[in-house]
């Protein structure tokens, strides 16, 4: 059984480590990406604040995989699709377009658009965003945290 949820705060540990897990498999465990983020193992407090959700995938009562939307550095309008992880078994299934939709709708609530960084080697995760119709970028916006990544993507929801 598959369930799409609000990240709860017994679930910070096992995301942490998805994230984690997913990144050391790509060798992109670099300072400058959500690796080292100080929140990394505190997602339920952290997104708890003002126009920020995170939601966790669990498929037979495990915690599979997560995202969540943010606001973009200081900005007002602009939010961001962070930490879109999902453990590799089980990658391939829908699990993604789920969180993707799920996280896309509460940001055309909350933003007038939506950035996310990435890397240029994530051919799956480029497709997927590019898909639901994030436009790539030449350069990040000012104000990115990830400076690590060497991909970025804008979506207007005008």
């Amino acid at each position: 059984m598959i369930k799409l949820r609000p990240i709860e705060e017994n679930d910070n540990k096992i995301m942490g480590e998805i994230i984690q897990k997913t990144l050391e498999k790509r060798a992109l465990n670099l300072p400058g990406t959500a690796y080292f983020d100080p929140h990394l193992f505190q997602l339920h407090d952290y997104y708890k604040k003002i126009k920020h959700a995170y939601w966790v995938i669990v498929k037979n009562g495990e915690v599979i995989g997560g995202c969540g939307i943010g606001r973009f550095g200081q900005s007002e309008t602009i939010g961001e699709l962070q930490k879109l992880y999902i453990l590799d078994e089980e990658q391939g299934q829908g699990y993604a377009h789920l969180l993707i939709k799920k996280a896309l709708a509460f940001a055309e609530e909350k933003y007038d658009a939506c950035y996310i960084d990435t890397f240029a080697s994530l051919n799956k995760a480029n497709s997927l965003y590019e898909k639901y119709g994030f436009l790539k970028l030449s350069e990040p916006l000012e104000g990115y945290e990830h400076n690590a990544c060497d991909t970025w993507y804008l979506k207007s929801f005008d």
